[in-house]
């Protein structure tokens, strides 16, 4: 799945033309403490960008950062809900303050409960929806305000794709549905700012290809 969107914008450069090289690039990534989230801040930090790794669960944060600090690299620990409105702008301005500017953002905190649809109250719903969702939508909307004011960045939402074959996962699928018209979107609107907006499929077995393809090869919106 790669997700862009086709815009009759020509004022944003390709990717590979403005950030192929991502030393000192600031790399903010929600859900940084597993999965596919602490993959790509292990591997950022490995192309010497700065790691600026947020979670809501401190042991699991703190473990990656330190592990990235002690091979000489650079992240920083931001423990935020960004489901909720405040927590995503604290770490964003959190993040500013501490590095002047955000390059990155990757979208990845999510949760995937399974419960069936009969059996689900209004709290399962509004916490999936909440977390995979309302949280991307509100570091994009923040992310996407200093971005405008930088004149250039990358967003990148993390999209599990799902199987309709698959039961007791209703608030899940509707929040991925959702996830991929909110990046279309995104990338619609942001474009004339020199913001890039992207949906690609997570897999931790191929997402650090995909992600870094964006700027290693730059990439044609679709």
């Amino acid at each position: 799945m790669k997700i862009g969107t086709r815009c009759p914008y020509a004022t944003c450069p390709p990717i590979n033309e403005t950030m192929n090289n991502l030393k000192d690039k600031v790399v903010l990534i929600t859900g940084a403490g597993k999965g596919s989230g602490r993959v790509l801040a292990r591997a950022f930090a490995e192309r010497d960008a700065i790691v600026a790794a947020n979670d809501i669960s401190p042991i699991n944060l703190e473990e990656v950062v330190d592990e990235i600090n002690e091979q000489g690299k650079r992240a920083r620990a931001y423990i935020e809900d960004v489901a909720k409105k405040l927590g995503a702008q604290n770490v964003i301005k959190q993040v500013e303050d501490d590095f002047g500017r955000i390059d990155v953002l990757i979208n990845h905190a999510a949760v995937e409960p399974q419960v069936p649809l009969l059996d689900m109250d209004e709290w399962d719903w509004h916490r999936v929806l909440d977390v995979n969702l309302t949280g991307a939508f509100l570091m994009t909307q923040s992310m996407g305000r200093v971005m405008r004011s930088q004149g250039s960045g990358v967003i990148v939402n993390l999209i599990t794709e799902t199987d309709p074959k698959v039961q007791n996962e209703a608030a899940f699928v509707a929040s991925m549905q959702g996830l991929e018209g909110l990046t279309r979107q995104a990338a619609c609107e942001l474009h004339p700012y020199g913001i890039r907006v992207f949906a690609l499929k997570n897999s931790q077995d191929t997402i650090v290809q995909k992600v870094f393809a964006l700027f290693d090869e730059g990439l044609e919106e679709t």
